[in-house]
């Protein structure tokens, strides 16, 4: 097995730090992120192997965490544009950045799901299950949009949305340890 990250894995990262259950298991992950229980043990796996989360109690290592995400994932992982859909609304016109940034003139980028209303440029998301995985739980939703952010971002949009993952991850329900 390959140590490389993959984009799913930062969605396991993020699921990490929001999950409340301290005896959480990889059937429950996998569910809740819409993955095979294969996958999201392989994503763990990688996690660890990247320091990112420590194998003994599979909890986030905060420090590396918040530096991958806010100085690495958008090279790791760019955001690919795709046309016009309608969807679920990321990055910037999502919580919790649409609450410090006005809107422009542009469309905004959003998921394409069937699950969200809002107009926009679609915005691949890191990975296929991310819209269901959002919809399915807002914690998540809003570290997944602050992630976006960072990948797509515009300078102002990176700024605020690194100071919100370094307080959201900080404050992560006890889960983060330093």
């Amino acid at each position: 097995m390959s140590n490389t990250l993959k984009p799913q894995d930062v969605l396991v990262l993020l699921k990490l730090a929001v999950i409340r259950e301290p005896m959480w298991t990889y059937a429950g992950l996998a569910g809740d992120l819409g993955m095979s229980v294969s996958e999201a043990h392989a994503a763990v796996k990688r996690l660890v192997a990247a320091q990112l989360v420590f194998a003994d109690s599979r909890t986030v290592f905060h420090g590396n965490a918040v530096e991958f995400l806010v100085h690495g994932v958008r090279y790791a992982f760019p955001g690919g544009w795709g046309s016009q859909a309608v969807g679920l609304p990321t990055a910037y016109a999502a919580p919790p950045l649409n609450k410090s940034i006005l809107p422009g003139t542009a469309l905004p980028p959003v998921w394409a799901s069937g699950l969200g209303t809002a107009p926009g440029i679609a915005l691949t998301p890191l990975y296929r299950s991310v819209p269901e995985a959002a919809h399915r739980d807002s914690e998540l939703y809003e570290l997944l949009a602050l992630v976006d952010a960072l990948r797509i971002g515009k300078a102002r949009e990176r700024k605020l949305a690194a100071e919100f993952i370094r307080e959201r991850m900080y404050l992560a329900k006890g889960k983060v340890v330093a």
